[in-house]
């Protein structure tokens, strides 16, 4: 594998990666800044420009001034039984709780050079030292004088984000927890869903179509990228009459009201026919 010119990476590895470093600092009772979390990267494709992240899982290893030991068989262990449910996936490079590379990330890089190619290394400040939770990609490069002491130099990669509808509904729902006092958010119903996304949209609408009588009306500079995408986007939306339209609408909401009724039915009777065998 050549060197990737590029990376993508899921939500679901993002939202591992805090969980795995608040679940070390505890078990260790060790101070949040010092704490360094390994972690095998496994990936579903590898090409030749792009590396695509979608699962990992933590290391245990202790550090010293010194040295650094990571438990190479429950690393082994570990993605043994990853195989068993990705059979696709590789190991494709290892991440660390950090803002910066350390000296123990040199070793620590060395051996996953011998588990994959031009291993990735990711840092993810989970200390937030630039007010968010930054994720950084690299590979090594080898420098020196051949036939003398040789060293590594990490070079870093393009990073991007990439994430399914179900992975952006949930961090949506976590994100509205951040302005209530005890950081809880409660689910909501799937009508109230429906509600939102459509206030959403048409917010969304609102904004574009000002945008377009503001460059119209010599407000605002026009911008060739938001014209070309303004453009995709329009060509994206299906030609239906306003009519069949408003039919499919009323259909599909006819259709979640039907799925809500007979989930409460089921509900109801399963809670009747509780009471009834414990009378």
């Amino acid at each position: 594998m050549k060197t990737p010119k590029g990376l993508l990476e899921l939500y679901s590895v993002r939202g591992n990666v805090p969980e795995e470093f608040l679940r070390v600092s505890c078990d260790c009772r060790v101070c949040l800044k010092s704490v360094e979390s390994p972690v095998l990267c496994a990936a579903g494709t590898v090409d030749k420009q792009t590396v695509e992240i979608t699962n990992c899982f933590s290391v245990p290893h202790n550090e010293s001034e010194d040295e650094v030991a990571v438990d190479m068989e429950f690393a082994k262990n570990m993605f043994e039984l990853h195989k068993k449910v990705m059979l696709n996936e590789q190991i494709v490079g290892w991440y660390a709780t950090g803002h910066d590379i350390t000296e123990h990330s040199v070793l620590i890089h060395e051996y996953y050079s011998r588990e994959t190619p031009d291993p990735v290394h990711l840092t993810v400040d989970t200390m937030l030292c630039d007010g968010r939770m930054s994720i950084k990609a690299y590979v090594s490069a080898s420098m020196g004088i051949p036939g003398k002491t040789m060293g590594i130099i990490f070079t870093p990669l393009n990073l991007k984000y990439e994430y399914k509808d179900a992975e952006r509904t949930g961090v949506e729902l976590i994100q509205r927890s951040r302005n209530h006092p005890k950081r809880t958010v409660n689910m909501t119903a799937e009508l109230q869903q429906v509600s939102v996304a459509a206030s959403n949209i048409q917010e969304m609408l609102t904004q574009v179509l000002q945008y377009i009588e503001d460059v119209l009306a010599g407000k605002t500079v026009a911008d060739n990228q938001v014209g070309r995408f303004l453009i995709d986007l329009v060509n994206k939306v299906p030609k239906i009459a306003p009519e069949d339209f408003e039919a499919m609408i009323n259909g599909n909401v006819n259709d979640l009201l039907m799925v809500t009724y007979l989930s409460n039915l089921t509900r109801a009777q399963l809670g009747l026919h509780e009471k009834l065998v414990t009378l």
